[in-house]
């Protein structure tokens, strides 16, 4: 069956834009899921800041990619699974490897540690994968980095002490994809991610170091994200 004329020039664009060396090794570059910003990629792709920056309008332009802005930060990730289905196949044909992400975050930092009023490191995105998978956290079209609770969710939240009305009616975003530092795959941010961490305090699931932004996982906390979560710790 010959392809609609269409969709060979798709292809064939599509195929340009992953074929230039540069843009090549910043797609594989995210394979992992890990974001990264334009100066990283430029790093990657072993181009200039500016050239880095045209090669990325043109992959977000070919919907490979796509971008979000974080205050001053842009976190640049692949558009969907099936961008990531397509390198894969390629990396077959190709034969070849692609390099694990290495954090060049501080040990004491990268496990769990305070991002302004909310949770972030390891714990807190392997914490909105669980709410992920057992369908609590939803996308809310009002933004593209938007989340929302399900009726689950909400549920759930509720049980550990959370007024969720309460945390709706806040003057400040319910929650959204906090891109997390060294993880660089989003944790949850917003009025519900202050909220989980104020338990998290309160019910001394974690210990606050006074000197610096670590967070410490007590022995109730292990045992409160194992029961509550399901997170293999």
């Amino acid at each position: 069956m010959v392809a609609e004329p269409a969709v060979e020039i798709g292809v064939a664009s599509i195929a340009a834009a992953i074929g230039e060396p540069a843009r090549a090794r910043m797609l594989y570059c995210l394979l992992d899921g890990h974001a990264r910003t334009s100066t990283e990629l430029a790093i990657v792709g072993e181009v200039s800041p500016s050239t880095a920056s045209v090669h990325l309008a043109r992959l977000k332009d070919q919907k490979l990619v796509k971008v979000l802005s974080q205050g001053k930060h842009r976190y640049y990730s692949l558009e969907g699974e099936s961008v990531a289905r397509a390198l894969e196949a390629l990396t077959v044909v190709a034969g070849g490897e692609r390099r694990k992400f290495v954090p060049g975050t501080p040990s004491h930092l990268r496990s769990a540690r305070t991002c302004y009023d909310h949770m972030a490191g390891l714990l807190a995105v392997s914490l909105r994968d669980r709410f992920e998978k057992l369908n609590w956290l939803a996308t809310d079209g009002s933004a593209k980095d938007a989340y929302d609770l399900t009726d689950e969710g909400s549920r759930a939240v509720a049980s550990l002490g959370i007024d969720v009305g309460a945390v709706r009616n806040l003057r400040r975003r319910f929650a959204y994809a906090c891109v997390d530092w060294s993880e660089r795959r989003p944790h949850i941010g917003g009025a519900l991610g202050h909220a989980i961490l104020h338990v998290a305090l309160k019910q001394q699931w974690f210990v606050q170091d006074l000197d610096s932004r670590a967070l410490t996982l007590t022995a109730v906390g292990r045992r409160q994200l194992q029961a509550r979560f399901g997170l293999k710790l």
